[in-house]
């Protein structure tokens, strides 16, 4: 069993929410849609549910178009950020609401809802309203009336959004231990990268309507087939900085440079676009292959244990996480390290440079 999207685009008002895309999404998956604000991640879930049409392109369940069948018919299930609960009903007749909607038999729906409400560790609240519980109780209430439907398809569009952090870390366990026991396909939309870690399974980095990159989740952190992809992947975004390489060398500038082995070995002379994520960047030295750059202070974030370092190097603004609480006077001059077995490369054009070196350097460090 399986959900496929061909050629899939949804247009408006002659604005394009999504141009046209193509995914397939095996049963028993998790697929994470991770995008900013605005990226189609709700547009793409709800063509998805058959709550709007496309405007080219076919989807398919189970081998069999469904382009044209309506939402009720589809056997899906969608929990949205604003979770929805009927307050006036128990935990346990919300749970039951969609089987009474269906026409289930009673015994049925005792079963169903148990057995959901054990899953979800809802069994002591059963008989308690929704306003009685806590938020991350609510929202599992909310999970089990879209689970105990037994859909195929679960697309749950942000839904830890809006808890408190304490919360967010709760259901964030457990939505893939619910997603295991479960045996559907699950998609999953968010705007934090840590989250599609967590969650792991297979990820689509969206972004203005395009699917830029979609594999192991894992895979596409590491090997973003693109500077779209990477900046999609890493929250800050990712650092950019013009460089050269040439004859054995990579020269970023200012004397700063270093060795061009490894994934760099076989790349042609001539001018790239490196990139590295924030957490990258030290103040000091801690490798003996750290490349230094001058820079800048702007700003620093003092986080508790982590500290946010806004960094002017020329014209390119980066943004550094390093360890520790450091109290710098913005305007300060500082010197930041960065090892280069932690930089891609890409073209001019945002094409990762030498995709299948830095695969196979993957499944060397992987052995």
């Amino acid at each position: 069993m399986a959900l496929e999207l061909q050629g899939v685009s949804r247009t408006v008002g002659g604005k394009v929410h999504i141009h046209p895309t193509s995914l397939t999404l095996q049963k028993g998956t998790m697929n994470v849609l991770l995008g900013p604000t605005l990226s189609g991640k709700t547009s793409l879930m709800r063509l998805m549910a058959g709550l709007d049409a496309p405007t080219t392109g076919r989807i398919l369940w189970d081998g069999k178009d469904v382009t044209g069948v309506r939402v009720q018919d589809r056997g899906i299930a969608m929990v949205y950020q604003q979770f929805i609960n009927y307050p006036g009903l128990s935990v346990y007749e919300n749970i039951a609401s969609p089987l009474r909607i269906m026409g289930v038999a009673n015994a049925e729906i005792d079963r169903r809802v148990r057995e959901t409400a054990e899953l979800m560790r809802l069994t002591p609240m059963l008989e308690r309203k929704p306003l009685e519980l806590s938020g991350g109780q609510q929202q599992r209430c909310a999970l089990a009336r879209a689970l105990v439907k037994g859909a195929g398809l679960v697309l749950l569009d942000e839904p830890l959004a809006n808890l408190d952090y304490k919360l967010r870390e709760e259901l964030r366990v457990e939505i893939p231990r619910i997603f295991e026991a479960s045996g559907a396909i699950f998609v999953y939309a968010t705007t934090e990268p840590e989250e599609a870690l967590l969650l792991g399974g297979n990820t689509a980095a969206l972004h203005q309507g395009r699917v830029s990159q979609f594999g192991p989740t894992t895979q596409v952190y590491r090997q973003p087939a693109d500077m779209v992809t990477a900046g999609v992947f890493s929250d800050p975004p990712m650092n950019f900085v013009t460089c050269f390489k040439e004859g054995h060398r990579i020269n970023f500038g200012d004397r700063a440079n270093a060795p061009a082995d490894g994934v760099f070995a076989s790349l042609p002379d001539g001018r790239y676009i490196a990139g590295f994520r924030a957490n990258h960047l030290e103040l000091n030295k801690h490798s003996g292959q750290a490349v230094g750059f001058d820079c800048t202070l702007g700003v620093t974030e003092i986080t508790g244990s982590e500290t946010f370092i806004h960094i002017d190097h020329g014209q390119d603004r980066w943004v550094g996480l390093v360890h520790g609480v450091h109290d710098l006077a913005p305007g300060a001059q500082v010197s930041v390290w960065l090892d280069p077995a932690h930089v891609y490369l890409f073209h001019a054009d945002g094409r990762l440079a030498a995709p299948a070196a830095y695969a196979a350097a993957e499944l060397k460090g992987a052995a």
